[in-house]
């Protein structure tokens, strides 16, 4: 519990003290006072009603293209989102597994109650944490440092440093139809005061919006007129600790908009807050509503709508594909001319919801404030969208929060190490003019980044961090041995020529071997799969083989069929390691350098790069001024080398 002491000034009250105080309950919060709590932090998480912790409030589902990898790295680092998915799903299904490992990923369909309520007791049984219900309304600040937190009701929280993870609250406001109203979400108020406070630091603030579909009652649709859409048999996991217990997974369905759906949308378009101006804040490109599918995409005879459950408990179903804001009487006749749903009652309807949010060039890499020491930003405060990214960037802020009161250096990921580096780099470097979400093409080396790797590539950073136990770290190690053991045996068996291989290869569809190779070669081969191998070896050899653990075979059949590919990457990275980290000194002045470009300076001198790679990401720097910048660059520090000589000669 956190220390309570009277404060000098406040006749009658008593103040907290904490490390670190987290605003916002959602998923960025969740993982911020967690990751800060697990570091031996006093923290506590402030939010408007304890009740809605963790809540999903638009599709009730983990991860996705792009998504399933930040939340497997979540939980390589130690994070909570993939664990308590596993609790919660209802339905497990790896995407694109007829495509290349780069883009496969997994996703849950969740009980959102069970999420909610695993979350709450997660956070009220862990060590050092506090929940405190109550409206953050101000920032206490001291030489532009962060000393404290000021609540609705007169409690001060004092602190060392502040986690905004406000998600959609600040001044947030509810749209349907040509009807609005201050709200957060529906059927909760907003954050009124706090952007106040924010601006009055000198902080930036804009304007963003994002909806949700309406939901049905899932015992009036008819499945018949749908296509049927059930999750993997086979176990998965989003922990690499332990799979989830086996359970029966619930269904969900797949249709498409028609012409007479796109007719009724198109007959109440002047009714939609895109055309009245209800809604001036930017919404998701990549998560449109249907009456912006129809304004942007008007030749499109449908568009792909999936029925899916929001627990085992309710008869409540989400619409994706159908998110809007329009009036309700036109959602319901949306609905009905939608195949399968025709006989659907309406239970919540759809609606907008615009908010500010930080533009995020004002943060560090770190997520921490460029003009206020100690306050950290993550989710979509920042400016960006989905449960996904905003646990990917909670869990950093909280990580680096905690550091900070330590006085330790930060923890920065770089883009070639995970996708949460891409995402943060992203917004820090580039900013955003619409939601950000992640896709596995923004990353470079997203062979590298894949969903099945996570804890190889981060678990003894979370393990150094304190996040990730020794226990679990001896799994991931156990691993690591596994998959090199095989990969030797690979490459030391033999897969010989003869009559019996080249029937078995024949019938993969592969031509015969003209001489005896390695089973590391024969594996290489896209028809050959690990299971075809230990076919192909001699009796004794297939023993060997045959014990391999899943997960280890699943990286040996990538490693195998990927190696040119995986080594190309991995030279790439090296070739670029010394441009891309080369350090910028915070104090480096841009505006006096010749050559540079007016766009750039003024770029280089408002986002302060921290290394030439981030400088060389910034819309506007053009790779002319990137060598201008290292030629200045190079003086200044040998400059500054032999002042430094010139100082110790003396």
């Amino acid at each position: 519990m956190a220390e309570k002491s009277p404060v000098s000034g406040l006749t009658g009250r008593r103040a907290w003290t904490y490390d670190v105080v987290v605003v916002g309950g959602g998923h960025a919060g969740c993982e911020a006072a967690l990751a800060a709590a697990r570091m031996g932090c006093c923290t506590a998480i402030v939010t408007l009603h304890l009740d809605n912790i963790a809540l999903m409030p638009c599709n009730p589902a983990v991860g996705g293209v792009g998504k399933g990898q930040l939340t497997r790295e979540v939980d390589a680092l130690g994070g909570e989102q993939g664990r308590n998915a596993d609790r919660a799903f209802i339905q497990l299904k790896m995407l694109n597994t007829s495509k290349g490992p780069a883009v496969r990923a997994l996703r849950a369909q969740a009980d959102k109650r069970l999420y909610e309520d695993w979350m709450k007791v997660v956070l009220s049984r862990t060590p050092n944490l506090s929940l405190i219900q109550g409206e953050a309304v101000s920032l206490d600040v001291s030489r532009e440092t962060i000393t404290g937190l000021r609540l609705a009701d007169g409690r001060r929280l004092y602190c060392r440093a502040v986690v905004l993870a406000t998600g959609t609250f600040l001044r947030a406001k509810v749209v349907v139809g040509d009807r609005s109203y201050p709200a957060g979400r529906v059927g909760e108020l907003p954050a009124q005061h706090l952007s106040g406070s924010l601006r009055a630091l000198g902080l930036e603030l804009d304007r963003f919006q994002s909806a949700t579909p309406p939901r049905i009652d899932g015992t009036t649709i008819d499945p018949g007129r749908m296509v049927l859409q059930e999750g993997d048999p086979q176990p998965l996991s989003f922990s690499h600790w332990q799979l989830p217990a086996p359970r029966k997974q619930v269904p969900c369905y797949l249709t498409h908009t028609t012409p007479a759906t796109h007719e009724v949308v198109s007959a109440h378009l002047h009714l939609s807050p895109l055309r009245s101006g209800s809604v001036s804040g930017k919404g998701p490109r990549y998560c449109p509503s249907i009456d912006r599918k129809l304004i942007n995409f008007p030749d499109r005879e449908q568009h792909p709508v999936f029925v899916e459950p929001e627990g085992v408990s309710t008869r409540e179903m989400y619409l994706q594909g159908l998110t809007t804001s329009l009036p309700v009487f036109v959602q319901d006749m949306i609905i009905r001319a939608t195949p399968g749903l025709e006989r659907a009652r309406l239970v919540r309807p759809g609606y907008a919801v615009e908010y500010d949010y930080l533009p995020p060039q004002q943060l560090t890499l770190a997520l921490h404030s460029k003009t206020v020491s100690g306050l950290f930003s993550a989710g979509q405060i920042n400016g960006t969208s989905g449960y996904e990214e905003a646990a990917a960037q909670g869990l950093m802020a909280g990580i680096n929060a905690a550091l900070y009161v330590r006085d330790r250096p930060p923890f920065i990921l770089c883009r070639d190490q995970a996708y949460i580096g891409v995402l943060i780099d992203d917004l820090v470097t580039k900013g955003v003019d619409e939601p950000y979400r992640m896709f596995t093409s923004r990353a470079e080396y997203r062979l590298l980044l894949r969903h099945d790797n996570a804890a190889d590539r981060l678990s003894h950073l979370g393990h150094g961090l304190g996040l990730i136990s020794d226990e679990q770290m001896a799994v991931v190690e156990k691993k690591q041995r596994a998959l090199a053991e095989y990969a030797e045996m690979l490459d030391t068996i033999q897969v010989h020529a003869g009559s019996e291989s080249d029937r078995l290869l024949g019938s993969l569809g592969t031509a015969p071997l003209e001489e005896s190779q390695s089973a590391a070669k024969v594996l290489r081969r896209p028809q050959v799969t690990y299971a075809d191998l230990v076919d192909l070896v001699s009796p004794a050899d297939r023993q060997r083989l045959s014990s391999a653990p899943t997960e280890v075979v699943e990286q040996l059949e990538i490693q195998s069929r990927y190696e040119g590919y995986i080594r190309r990457q991995r030279a790439e990275i090296k070739r670029h390691t010394a441009t891309e980290t080369l350090a910028i000194p915070g104090d480096f002045e841009y505006r006096s350098l010749e050559g540079l470009t007016y766009e750039a300076k003024d770029k280089l001198s408002r986002i302060r790069p921290t290394t030439v790679g981030q400088a060389s990401r910034i819309p506007g720097v053009s790779p002319a001024d990137i060598s201008v910048l290292l030629i200045h660059l190079h003086r200044f520090l040998h400059a500054s080398e032999a002042l430094e000589t010139d100082a110790a000669a003396c």
